[in-house]
């Protein structure tokens, strides 16, 4: 069996030196949306270094390079065809705020390994901080087709009971033509995203958006529209990724306000509405 679980919870974390600074954050929100309208106070505190925060979601490309979903299919145990592989789900806890400019140390490795039957779910944990300690914990989980079904523990359910009534706010956003190829830069340059021959090859009639950028817009959209723009409030933010966006297609996000959390559902209007993100929380001060 291509994963052995034993061996590949047992290895040996693997780390990596993290930097950045006010540029790679400034890339990154512009990647998810930020800047429109340019002039806006909202957005400035995006695309401004003299007034730049930091949203949260920024840990997800922080340092790009660091331990992270390709080194934990390398890991020891784990022998995976990466055409099998999809990303199912992220979450983030958030243990202080990010600055914009820091050095730290990423330490990764398999925290769990699921067996679902007809496929293995690894979950790949990077914990980073600093020289003042914790700064952020991230869970990728790593969706891996065929290759379950060796009676181990299927692991704990992701799925939500959906929130009662009508959402508290609906928003749109509109993903640009090219906020694949700018969401790139900030270190994800999987060919699915930008070239059109790959992603036939794939599956697709063109290339798609990273999953996580979709992840990024959310978690914007719920900061300016529901925590009153402070990128601080956030002390976690989970989701499950439930289907493809396409360049040039508007999201439609749902937002149920509960007691310290904010459910959202995330669809594409142009496809009736299609499931994109799905079982998302974001917990809240």
């Amino acid at each position: 069996m291509p994963i052995d679980a034993a061996k590949a919870l047992a290895a040996e974390p693997r780390t990596g030196e993290l930097s950045w600074d006010h540029k790679d954050v400034q890339l990154y929100h512009l990647g998810i949306g930020a800047g429109v309208p340019a002039t806006d106070p909202g957005e400035l505190r995006y695309t401004l270094e003299s007034r730049l925060h930091v949203l949260p979601s920024f840990a997800t490309v922080a340092g790009a390079g660091s331990p992270g979903v390709i080194s934990g299919l390398s890991m020891p145990g784990v022998e995976v065809d990466l055409a099998r592989v999809l990303h199912g789900g992220q979450s983030l806890t958030i243990h202080r705020p990010i600055p914009a400019r820091g050095r730290a140390r990423a330490t990764g490795r398999i925290a769990a390994v699921y067996d679902k039957g007809k496929a293995a779910v690894l979950v790949m944990r990077t914990d980073v901080a600093d020289g003042d300690g914790p700064l952020w914990t991230n869970d990728a989980q790593i969706y891996v087709r065929g290759e379950g079904g060796w009676g181990g523990d299927r692991g704990p359910s992701t799925r939500l009971e959906p929130p009662a009534g009508e959402p508290d706010r609906v928003v749109e956003r509109h993903v640009r033509e090219d906020q694949a190829l700018l969401y790139r830069l900030s270190g994800d340059w999987n060919p699915l995203h930008a070239d059109p021959e790959f992603a036939k090859r794939a599956g697709f009639d063109r290339p798609i958006l990273h999953g996580l950028c979709t992840y990024g817009m959310t978690l914007k959209a719920v900061v300016g529209t529901l925590l009153d723009g402070d990128v601080t409030r956030v002390r976690s933010y989970a989701t499950r990724f439930a289907g493809v966006v396409y360049p040039g297609e508007t999201l439609r996000i749902r937002m149920w306000r509960l007691d310290g959390e904010i459910r959202v559902a995330v669809s594409a209007v142009e496809r009736d509405d299609a499931p994109v993100l799905a079982d998302t929380v974001v917990e809240h001060t």
